[in-house]
């Protein structure tokens, strides 16, 4: 949950049943999803559909520090397909999974937000994240959960069996990308359950206040050096122009670790 807006007079279509309305919105050029109240869950400029509008967004890309050439990438949470849709057109060979339980915010993604049709390289699974990570056949690079509804996370995408399973579906050089709200009161419950369940955890907070990317690995990273990661801060940056520099700075900022790197 992020930025907060009233819907009024912006609001352009809504997906509704008895559960929760999905509401799709519009004001000053950007599209914005909403899932049961005003909170903004994801958003889209429209004169430029591959932009990550939202910071958190941005911070949870981060993984390219760590993990630069993924093969395989699944997301647990459609919403608008931002992430989705930049995957998928800077990276156009990496396998792309999306899992998604709600058949509404999926058509409503499709409908406005850009996000394209099942292909190849490219497919939207609507089912349940816990269900599907607790299918250990998967084998993925990258994992990324972005599991709110309206009010906050969803209960069964923040367990210490949902993080065992989530270890499981990696490879062992893999990432999982959790994306927390640091204002929520069990931050740190969380935040210590994925700590049990993998090696070696790093935050990133996105750059507006209250999102922190979690990223969290079996093992130790393979490149943990500073000089080596601006190195390939400064490579990422021309290739995908989001500021990993920065993003590196505020990981050596509030992460354990020496002059040399991160502390293993």
């Amino acid at each position: 949950m992020f930025n907060a807006m009233m819907l009024g007079k912006w609001r352009i279509d809504r997906f509704f049943d008895r559960e929760e309305s999905v509401d799709v919105s519009e004001k000053d050029g950007v599209r914005s999803l909403h899932l049961g109240s005003s909170t903004v869950q994801s958003a889209m400029r429209i004169n430029d559909p591959i932009e990550l509008v939202l910071s958190y967004t941005r911070a949870m890309m981060g993984f390219l520090l760590f993990v630069p050439e993924p093969e395989s990438v699944a997301m647990i949470g459609l919403g608008g397909g931002s992430l989705p849709k930049f995957v998928r057109h800077h990276m156009p060979t990496t396998r792309l999974t999306v899992i998604e339980s709600n058949p509404r915010v999926i058509s409503a993604a499709r409908s406005y937000f850009e996000v394209p049709e099942d292909d190849e390289y490219f497919s939207v699974l609507l089912n349940h994240g816990e269900q599907w990570v607790a299918d250990a056949s998967h084998h993925e690079n990258v994992l990324m959960v972005d599991g709110y509804n309206g009010k906050q996370q969803v209960g069964g995408l923040s367990t210490e069996d949902f993080y065992t399973s989530a270890r499981k579906t990696l490879s062992p050089d893999g990432v999982l990308v959790v994306n927390l709200w640091s204002s929520d009161r069990k931050y740190d419950v969380y935040l210590q359950r994925i700590e049990r369940c993998f090696d070696f955890v790093v935050t990133l907070p996105a750059e507006r206040k209250g999102n922190v990317a979690v990223l969290a690995f079996p093992r130790a990273p393979r490149e943990v050096r500073w000089l080596k990661l601006k190195d390939r801060a400064r490579d990422l940056e021309s290739r995908y122009g989001l500021d990993f520099v920065t993003m590196l700075s505020a990981i050596r900022e509030i992460n354990p670790s020496s002059d040399k790197g991160l502390r293993i």
